[in-house]
């Protein structure tokens, strides 16, 4: 992890949200050229996905865990014109920011509950959010509950969060026809330059209207 300086494996090993934030904040100057650096593929994936189950236009669309606005500027490029910010650090919002990138920005935590409607989102997307140290498989819920009828919600989670318990829950969804699976990518690795990471999975989740 020398390569960011310890913050990567320091993020993945954080024992508590404020610990998240505070090393985020830390890093949200150098989070772009390190990440590009470590060839990182998570934005990229996840937009991918959405494109393919979110028509172009759709809005508003939330963002969750938006960091610096990697995702953004993609979902900018693609044709999502009202898109909103969540993440727990003020540091990488504040990167956000300077981009000029989303409608509205939201200094909050995934993992319980969140301040905004039902199905108030045409779609949800959440790129490297649902791994170590992160987020679990108790963010689920709220961004189910927050995203329209025939939207989709759309994240990218470690392989071993999914067969930790999070593939159960959504299979719970499922079963009490909540959402649809619409697709499930192959694992990938998210990093190739770091030898550390270990596959994640991309997964689109549409609302049932």
């Amino acid at each position: 992890m020398a390569k960011h300086g310890g913050l990567l494996g320091a993020v993945y090993d954080a024992k508590s949200a404020k610990d998240v934030a505070a090393l985020y904040d830390q890093w949200a100057k150098t989070y772009d050229d390190e990440m590009a650096d470590a060839g990182y593929q998570h934005p990229q994936a996840c937009v991918a996905l959405f494109a393919r189950h979110v028509m172009r236009g759709a809005g508003p669309v939330l963002d969750a865990g938006a960091g610096t606005g990697l995702i953004g500027q993609w979902l900018r490029t693609l044709g999502y014109p009202q898109v909103e910010a969540l993440d727990i650090s003020k540091g990488m919002l504040d990167i956000a920011r300077k981009k000029n990138l989303y409608t509205e920005y939201h200094q909050l935590a995934l993992g319980g509950p969140l301040p905004f409607a039902d199905g108030v989102y045409a779609g949800v997307i959440s790129a490297g959010v649902f791994t170590s140290g992160h987020v679990g498989v108790e963010g689920l819920d709220e961004l189910i509950r927050i995203c329209a009828g025939g939207g989709a919600v759309v994240l990218t989670v470690k392989c071993l969060l999914w067969e930790g318990g999070f593939k159960a829950r959504v299979d719970e969804f499922v079963v009490s026809g909540v959402i649809e699976i619409a697709e499930v990518t192959e694992p990938y690795v998210s990093m190739p330059g770091e030898a550390a990471t270990t596959p994640s999975l991309g997964i689109a989740l549409v609302k049932v209207a």
